[in-house]
């Protein structure tokens, strides 16, 4: 059991801290909301485009693009996105887990893979790892931008059409609700719309100048959009995981407060028992 001061100091550095985790719980909340308002605009018009793309497939399904076509997979491009900084919990830690797993898995069939990392965290787990990576975009989800989001957009589709790449992947969070993020992993091209619940209700369109040159227009907006919105959506989960983190450092700070408070006032007690014992013993002496 410490000396009463030392317990005094602990309780008021506890406390500073706890100041610190508070105030970072504010501001991703403030960027939490605008990352979500974000996502939530550009989901709804992406999720317009797919159903007109749908319906351009389901009347001209004999329509070929360089985006859709389907080849043997020896080459693979992973775009993985994480965060620039921590104290976001398990977030980080997660997806590395994942993209570990997958790396791992085309090692095995002898698949090369090119990474693509997007945040200073997944690149230091790669660096560490010895994986050789692309530098060019590690910063762009930092403040996600649809400028940034085009220009990743366009490697990748480079990659694929030009055949450097037979499969480009993403490997992201996806946002569920405040307690839950979710590791997403999915296919960015070949595009395919045919799971999608547009493809239900397909649309009987009049098409001006043509469908080809709709559809030539309208993938790489789409793939554009879609990049664009795993940016939104990483950075809105990756600020509802540090707010969630602060919250439970926050509880936390509280718990460990009340054991020294109580700690701090069984001390004292004890040391005035004892001093009080001291006295009678010394009066009982002189007596």
């Amino acid at each position: 059991m410490g000396s009463l001061k030392e317990i005094k100091v602990r309780i008021a550095s506890i406390r500073s801290t706890q100041k610190i985790t508070a105030a970072m719980k504010m501001v991703s909340s403030a960027k939490f909301h605008h990352a979500q308002t974000q996502t939530e605009h550009t989901l709804t018009y992406a999720n317009k485009l797919s159903a007109i793309l749908n319906g351009l497939l389901s009347a001209e399904c004999d329509l070929d693009s360089p985006y859709t076509e389907q080849r043997k997979v020896s080459k693979v491009a992973i775009a993985v996105f994480a965060s620039s900084t921590g104290l976001c919990g398990t977030f980080n830690a997660n997806i590395w887990k994942e993209l570990s797993a997958t790396i791992q898995t085309y090692k095995n069939q002898q698949i090369e893979v090119r990474l693509y990392p997007i945040g200073k965290k997944i690149a230091d787990e790669l660096h560490k790892a010895g994986y050789s990576f692309d530098t060019d975009f590690i910063t762009i989800g930092e403040k996600p931008s649809y400028e940034s989001a085009v220009s990743l957009a366009n490697r990748l589709m480079e990659l694929f059409v030009t055949g450097k790449a037979d499969r480009v992947e993403l490997l992201y969070h996806h946002f569920k609700n405040m307690a839950t993020q979710v590791v997403t992993h999915k296919t960015y091209l070949p595009l395919s719309l045919s799971d999608t619940e547009a493809a239900e209700t397909a649309t009987d369109y009049i098409l001006e100048p043509s469908a080809e040159e709709l559809r030539n227009r309208l993938f790489p907006k789409l793939l554009n959009l879609t990049i664009y919105t795993i940016l939104l959506d990483t950075s809105t989960a990756e600020h509802a995981a540090r707010m969630m983190a602060m919250q439970t450092a926050n509880d936390n700070a509280n718990d460990l407060i009340q054991q020294l408070t109580l700690q701090y006032n069984k001390t004292r007690q004890q040391a005035i028992t004892n001093e009080l014992l001291d006295i009678m013993g010394g009066a009982a002496v002189s007596s």
